[in-house]
């Protein structure tokens, strides 16, 4: 797993248009990188309308907000036109981001384990340095924690 003060994991994936979003496309800007399981779903939805509703604070704080999900990027264009996101998702239907990340992990629900994604945040300095790493977040008011740490940087 990934700790603070570790040069975020290089990656290029598709976005919701299939334009492929690599990390150093945001050499010079703070990037929030956050996981989560799957498109339209309580929690995940209720993390992206909270992402999206800030946006504008986290454009002014020199910072990009990317969602990622093993769904594609026709799945992530249904989820952003039902409820009006403003933020990029990306497509990692291969699990390679979700791997290096190390959110790809074993959960367990109502007594059976299986595969799948931790619902986790990721953000990274303009230098491409993680200054804070959480797995297993809960998506009610996140967004908002995320922005106040991305404020101090």
């Amino acid at each position: 797993m990934l700790q603070t003060g570790d040069k975020a994991p290089a990656f290029s994936s598709q976005n919701h248009h299939g334009q492929t979003v690599s990390l150093s496309d945001f050499q010079g800007k703070n990037l929030v990188l956050y996981f989560y399981p799957k498109d339209d779903t309580p929690g995940c939805t209720i993390e992206a309308n909270e992402f999206t509703a800030l946006a504008n604070e986290f454009s002014a704080a020199n910072t990009v907000v990317l969602g990622v999900s093993k769904d594609d990027c026709a799945s992530h264009q249904a989820f952003i036109d039902k409820f009006d996101l403003t933020i990029d998702l990306l497509a990692d239907t291969s699990g390679e981001l979700c791997e290096a990340y190390g959110v790809w992990q074993l959960k367990e629900k109502n007594g059976v384990s299986k595969m799948g994604i931790v619902r986790s945040t990721f953000i990274a300095d303009a230098n491409g340095k993680l200054v804070s790493v959480e797995y297993g977040v809960n998506p009610e008011g996140h967004a908002q924690a995320v922005l106040e740490t991305v404020k101090g940087l």
